[in-house]
């Protein structure tokens, strides 16, 4: 696989592979190898290594990776130039995110590949600090079309590297497992100690090296002595601390200073031995014995020594060997690293040293580093020595940590936290911050009333910040646990209760005076206010900062759900078009995430079922940040709509099963309204209305718009007058407080549903003129496939054919198979035969091929497309040659003609 690797790489095509195994497996001598042939290749190798003691340093192995290669960093483009130069503190800047930086990496190794193929090595890639490892594993699913490949030595891939390709490392076959301990062997070996340090080895060629070291010739040939029951790793630190501690001591000082230090700078580690007054001669046994080489770089014979001897060593001595490295580090240069010692040296609390670790967060923060500000305050804490400012800066390091994503361990601190003393306020922001990280953590039941009790602890302190932890409590309920156990009904009165707003009124003041009402008293009550609150999300500059903010705030997708509420469609389309632009020009793939799936849902309804596909296909290409339900929600709903009822029953299966372990029951709702729409296409009326009816109960905000009109369609079909009428009353209800064209359009179908005679046929024509104004092409078409079926009911062969017929070729074109069928069937029976089809896609074109060539037809260059979709520009190149061939065309000019509108 290696050999294969680097032919790819020098056929420009990029490639990535994560070799894993066991600690001496014989990983590093296959990166070896690697690198051994990548330089008869003629490719340019990058090889660095992940330190177990600089995990929280921001983006430490990403630096080491390029810092070779700076010198091509002025020909990035400006905005991934300056994310890569705040990242490494070359520069001061805003923290960048990190999907800038992931982009400019890209960039960077395809530009240096361009002069000459790249292969970079990454060893012990589970000791990369977290900004490096996402980061990395960011670019190693977009090397396509560049010459670079990208090779991981692993124990154990985590989720960054989740889904590349692997090469797994095992043991030895018993027969090679004795050759190679014979020739480790100086001295004769009894046959029983072979077979049990072979069986113990388990095949590990480093096992099988290092177990016999250190043993004496009685040992070996009697077996005594030998390590005992203790996990593989366990035995090898064995086996090399006991080399270690054969050495002399001012050798084993010396090499205790290396591993404290994991940076490999072999003149600072003499500055510090010189602190210590260790002779010049205390390097020549380390490196003697195989075990140290303090050359150029210090390097140990493998990994698991340095962490043997840095482990072993007790805490005074590691206290002396830490001061040292700290007063030889450079205050200026790497101020950073030295805090970091001095924490490590100091005896007891220090605020001095808190203060100095609180600046290093503070530029780790400001780098992007986050893993490593959270590092840096939770170590000020835990040095402080005032009770107060020790709970104060717990929080502010549990808040790093959930910025970081360690959920878990930011939970952790916050209990530490709470024990105090903290002022009231403090204790509200401590709440609050808990009620963020059980959502975080999808424990939304106990979120919500987190967040809740937050927002009445905040109410004597801050007006504003109550409010806004009353809006995030209502929205984390409405979202996903619903009226689950009455909280959403009480955290809707209190909000009720809260204060009014201290200063003029923002846009989260009447979003939450929209929902609160609506969630203690419904929608009559409540419509004017979440008119004028969707009205103040339509007049928000798209540029603004505030537009900005609400993209990351827990509040971006109000406006479309307010859209869905009020059923208008011409806001729902703003809104969800603008959500993916912002979200596109920020490079904010949480919210594009989430923004995508929005714009889906908005596509399916207006018949683009194709171009929902498409932008469902681009979420798949952005890389998980969550365990979020309501990203499978759209694609759930896209299969009921094509008549997919095996993907569509697995897709509900798995979502309701998540969603009652999660004990949330929003996610509930789409998969019965998936239902419903599913069992209404296949003609299943009974099913589809039980369905409808269930999601209907529910009131989950934003989903009555759509699940509703399914509730009509299945009560008048199965004869169930009694819940026919309450859709129609609901319906009613929609059109007399917001007359758009949309709930004007479903009323009218409702009414149809229940009337005879002429006023079912005006009801079914209203219907179709007021779904079609409002750009509803897949209700519509539905709306003609009733109106056909009417007809034929009442003996109108011919008028019932040409709306069977509207509907059927609509269905078809749109891609809704299940639909179209019952179409084509009632076609049959109003005597016209249709043939059954299968829609064939205008191209064919991947999704991301569909993508690049839409953008490409709209006159962005390949730079451009290239960071909207988090490419590399050779690799949007390639995309588009094959767009070309695909398309018979030649040029960029040509995509317009060749790519039709149904196809963007």
């Amino acid at each position: 696989m290696l050999d294969r690797l680097i032919d790819a790489v020098r056929r420009g095509h990029g490639a990535s592979l994560v070799v894993r195994g066991d600690p001496g497996a014989g990983k590093t001598a296959l990166l070896d190898h690697l690198a051994d042939r990548t330089s008869r290749a003629g490719c340019r190798l990058v090889r660095v290594a992940g330190v177990q003691s600089e995990m929280e340093l921001a983006f430490a192995g990403l630096h080491q990776l390029c810092a070779s290669l700076l010198n091509e960093i002025e020909g990035l483009p400006a905005p991934q130039r300056d994310a890569l130069r705040t990242a490494f503190g070359l520069i001061d800047g805003a923290p960048p995110d990190r999907f800038h930086i992931g982009l400019a990496v890209l960039t960077l190794l395809s530009a240096v590949g361009d002069e000459r193929p790249l292969i970079c090595v990454v060893d012990d890639e589970q000791w990369l600090d977290e900004g490096s490892a996402q980061v990395l594993g960011f670019v190693a699913r977009r090397l396509l079309a560049d010459p670079v490949g990208l090779v991981f030595g692993t124990r154990e891939p985590g989720g960054d590297l989740a889904g590349l390709p692997e090469l797994h490392v095992d043991g030895l076959p018993d027969e090679q497992a004795r050759a190679l301990l014979d020739a480790a062997l100086t001295a004769p070996l009894d046959g029983r100690v072979r077979d049990l340090l072979v069986a113990e080895a388990r095949g590990n060629p480093l096992a099988l090296l290092e177990l016999p070291r250190g043993l004496s010739a009685d040992q070996l040939a009697g077996g005594f002595g030998l390590p005992g029951a203790m996990p593989l790793t366990g035995r090898i630190e064995d086996s090399f601390l006991r080399q270690f501690e054969a050495l002399p001591a001012p050798t084993r000082r010396l090499i205790l200073l290396a591993a404290a230090d994991p940076s490999g700078d072999p003149s600072l580690v003499w500055r510090a031995a010189n602190r210590l007054d260790l002779p010049p001669g205390a390097a020549e046994p380390a490196a003697e014995a195989g075990l140290v080489d303090f050359d150029v770089q210090v390097r140990f014979r493998h990994p698991l020594l340095r962490s043997a001897v840095y482990r072993s060593a007790a805490q005074p001595e590691k206290r002396v060997v830490h001061a040292a490295l700290a007063e030889a580090t450079d205050t200026v240069a790497d101020p950073d690293r030295r805090a970091w010692h001095r924490a490590g040296a100091a005896i007891g609390l220090d605020e001095q040293i808190a203060v100095e670790l609180e600046s290093s967060a503070g530029r780790a923060q400001a780098r992007g580093g986050l893993a490593a500000a959270a590092a840096f305050h939770e170590r000020a804490a835990l040095l402080t020595p005032d009770p107060a400012r020790r709970a104060s800066r717990l929080f502010t390091a549990a808040r790093a940590k959930r910025d970081a994503g360690a959920f878990a361990a930011a939970a952790q601190l916050l209990t530490t936290a709470r024990a105090g003393p903290l002022h009231a306020r403090e204790n509200a922001h401590v709440e609050h911050l808990r009620g963020q990280i059980a959502a975080n953590r999808g424990q939304n039941r106990d979120a919500g009333q987190l967040l809740l009790d937050a927002a009445r602890l905040f109410e004597p302190h801050s007006v504003d910040l109550a409010r806004e932890t009353y809006l995030e409590a209502l929205w984390e309920i409405a979202m996903w646990t619903g009226d689950r156990h009455g909280l959403r009904q009480e955290a809707a009165l209190a909000a009720l209760a809260a204060p009014p707003s201290s200063q003029p009124s923002r846009p989260v003041d009447d979003l939450l005076d929209a929902l609160a009402p609506r969630f203690a008293n419904g929608f009559t009550v409540a419509a004017p206010a979440l008119t004028q609150a969707l009205s103040r999300f339509l007049d928000i500059a798209v540029d603004s900062e505030e537009a900005r903010r609400l993209l990351w705030s827990g509040a971006r997708p109000a406006g479309c759900l307010l859209a869905l509420e009020l059923s208008d469609t011409t806001s729902w389309q703003t809104l969800t078009a603008r959500n993916v632009q912002l979200a596109r020009d920020a490079g904010a793939l949480v919210p594009l995430e989430l923004g995508l799936h929005h714009r889906a849902l908005f596509d399916i309804h207006r018949g683009e079922l194709d171009t929902a596909a498409r932008l469902l296909a681009e979420n798949d290409l952005i890389p998980k940040m969550t365990g979020r339900l309501m990203g499978a929600a759209t694609g759930m709903l896209l299969a009921a709509w094509r008549g997919d009822e095996t993907r569509t029953s697995e897709l509900i299966e798995a979502m309701t099963r998540e969603a009652r372990n999660r004990e949330v029951e929003v996610p509930v709702s789409y998969a019965l309204l998936a239902g419903a729409v599913l069992h209404n296409g296949l003609g299943h009326y009974q099913v589809a209305a039980d369905c409808a009816r269930q999601a209907f109960e529910l009131d989950v905000f934003g989903v009555g718009s759509l699940v509703v009109p399914e509730l009509a369609e299945a009560a008048s079909r199965t004869g169930d007058a009694v819940l026919a009428g309450a859709a129609h009353d609901w319906l009613s209800e929609r059109r007399r407080m917001t007359p758009t064209d949309w709930a004007a359009g479903m009323e009218a179908l409702g009414r149809a549903l229940l009337s005879t005679g002429p006023a079912a046929e005006a009801g079914y024509r209203e219907s179709i003129g007021c779904l079609v104004r409002a750009g509803l092409g897949g209700q519509a078409a539905r709306a003609h496939l009733l109106y056909g079926e009417w007809l034929r009911r009442q003996n109108r062969r011919s008028d019932a054919r040409a709306q069977l017929r509207t509907a059927f070729e609509m269905l078809t074109a749109m891609g809704a198979q299940a639909f179209a069928e019952r179409a084509r069937q009632e076609l049959a029976a109003a005597g016209e035969t249709a043939r059954k089809r299968i829609v064939e896609t205008v191209t064919t074109l991947t999704a991301q091929e569909a993508l690049i060539a839409r953008l490409a037809r709209d006159g962005h260059t390949n730079q451009e497309i290239a960071g909207q979709l988090f490419l590399s520009a050779r690799t949007v190149q390639y995309h588009l040659r094959k767009v070309f061939t695909k398309l018979d065309i030649s040029s960029r000019r040509e995509l317009r003609r060749a790519l039709p509108a149904a196809a963007g």
